[in-house]
């Protein structure tokens, strides 16, 4: 191990000590040549990183803006879409109940028409049935003295009745 002397060291500060405003000088030095060659590696590597995330941050938020009123109008737009597919299924479920109350009411109609038909139907029967037993009876002999008493009336009634008006 070397020993140094106290006198040794005080040669050494006494160096330092004796020569402050070149060592100062040249750390001053040291420092602005630092300083110049950081700011020649920006100027020539291009923008700093910091200024590039912020125009980059600031992109995004422009971009998440737009897409933001995209989606608000895209939204509007669904949401009117959908309110005129709601009013387009009120008109049809509306025009739905007037169709089924209007075949309600022809069925009804169709109903009592086949009920009137039927009852059409026995009443042209039994006349049928009627007139086919009157010419079974005509055809069968002579008519009853008592027909021929009410015809006979009803004739002479008949010829009163025209004199009358001529009268």
């Amino acid at each position: 191990m070397i020993q140094f002397t106290d006198n040794a060291r005080a040669v050494g500060a006494g160096r330092i000590g004796a020569q402050p405003i070149a060592l100062a000088a040249a750390t001053l030095l040291v420092i602005l040549a630092g300083v110049a060659s950081i700011a020649l590696w920006r100027g020539y590597s291009g923008p700093s990183p910091d200024s590039d995330r912020a125009t980059s941050a600031r992109q995004l938020q422009t971009r998440a803006a737009q897409a933001s009123e995209q989606l608000v109008e895209k939204t509007k737009g669904l949401e009117a879409t959908q309110q005129e597919s709601i009013d387009q299924l009120q008109v049809i479920q509306d025009q739905l109940q007037t169709v089924k109350r209007l075949f309600a009411a022809q069925q009804a109609d169709t109903k009592r028409l086949s009920d009137q038909v039927s009852t059409l139907t026995e009443a042209i029967d039994g006349l049928r049935q009627s007139y086919a037993s009157a010419q079974a009876s005509e055809t069968s002999g002579a008519p009853a003295p008592r027909y021929r008493a009410i015809r006979a009336r009803a004739h002479a009634t008949g010829s009163l009745r025209r004199g009358k008006s001529h009268s």
